[in-house]
């Protein structure tokens, strides 16, 4: 006779844990892993978002920090747009940023290409000495270029009444204490984002170069050919962050000019209008409703650079 055939009431195989766990199930299987990693999301849960929502929340509100808070609708956002001393912050914060990111960046990567070269020697040193003033106190440093950019005394006044020139009032112009941000945020960033790019540089094959100089490409060709295309995503990464920190500079002027921005207000940067604001005429809801401005224009700036970097097609496509 032949082999009798299985039962249909027999055992059926075991489902996977997958199916035959719901969700609670499998994180109480895991439930040491989470629990070993719990405090980071608590900690970002009560000094993240718990901020950006109450912060959204009192962006709405009338509110000097001691009293009941009350609506105020978007009255709030009303006044910012319609306030003069905004829109002056707004634009003095592009021009700082113009005036410091451009050169920053280009200074950055001229510094990077240095150290990458052959002949240099020490490399270690060098990269700790660009990038200590990134580690430095921004008050120490604001108050250090407080003193080159006196108006009476200072570093800079000096050189030129040695060399028979008429000194100049920095900080009583609105060029002049732009400038003078400008040259503390280039002092401070370009070696941060040096070390960036020899990152960059290092990670690109060398066998690239070997091959386009096989192929007769000249020193140049090979520069916007093969480096820069590679280092397009470390461009767009420091072009982005610089301006995310440029939007929010704040101790800089802060120190170097006081809480109103200096002669003319031309040191009145978003972050130093908002911290007046909010912190010195108590109006907490609208110094949250102006910290939201801020957020928009900063994704704002961020895109716009993302599809400025992004969109721009490459030497290398359409070759084929």
């Amino acid at each position: 006779m032949g082999k009798p055939m299985l039962n249909a009431e027999s055992p059926r195989a075991p489902r996977s844990p997958r199916t035959k766990d719901g969700l609670s199930a499998r994180i109480w299987k895991h439930r040491k892993e989470y629990f070993a990693i719990s405090p980071f999301y608590l900690l970002f849960a009560v000094f993240g978002l718990f901020p950006i929502a109450f912060s959204m929340y009192l962006s709405f509100q009338k509110w000097d920090g001691i009293g009941r808070m009350s609506y105020n609708g978007l009255n709030n956002y009303r006044f910012m747009l319609t306030d003069p001393d905004f829109w002056k912050a707004v634009g003095n914060t592009l021009l700082i940023w113009i005036y410091s990111t451009i050169p920053m960046l280009f200074l950055a990567l001229v510094v990077a290409f240095l150290l990458n070269s052959a002949f240099v020697r020490m490399r270690t040193l060098y990269r700790v000495g660009y990038f200590l003033p990134n580690v430095t106190s921004l008050v120490a440093v604001a108050i250090i270029f407080g003193t080159i950019f006196s108006n009476n005394y200072g570093l800079l006044n000096y050189v030129l009444d040695l060399l028979g020139l008429n000194s100049i009032e920095w900080l009583n112009r609105t060029w002049g204490i732009q400038l003078a941000i400008s040259v503390m945020v280039i002092w401070r960033w370009a070696g941060y984002n040096a070390i960036i790019y020899l990152a960059g540089l290092q990670s690109i094959p060398t066998v690239l170069y070997e091959a386009a100089k096989i192929d007769g490409a000249s020193g140049m060709q090979a520069f916007f050919r093969i480096t820069i295309p590679n280092l397009r995503p470390i461009i767009l990464f420091t072009l982005i962050t610089s301006t995310i920190g440029g939007m929010q500079v704040f101790t800089e002027p802060q120190v170097l000019v006081g809480n109103d921005g200096g002669a003319s207000g031309g040191g009145l940067t978003i972050v130093l209008y908002l911290y007046r604001e909010a912190f010195v005429h108590n109006y907490f809801g609208y110094g949250a409703a102006v910290g939201w401005g801020m957020f928009l224009l900063i994704a704002l700036f961020s895109i716009v650079n993302w599809l400025f970097v992004q969109g721009r097609p490459s030497h290398d496509q359409g070759v084929k």
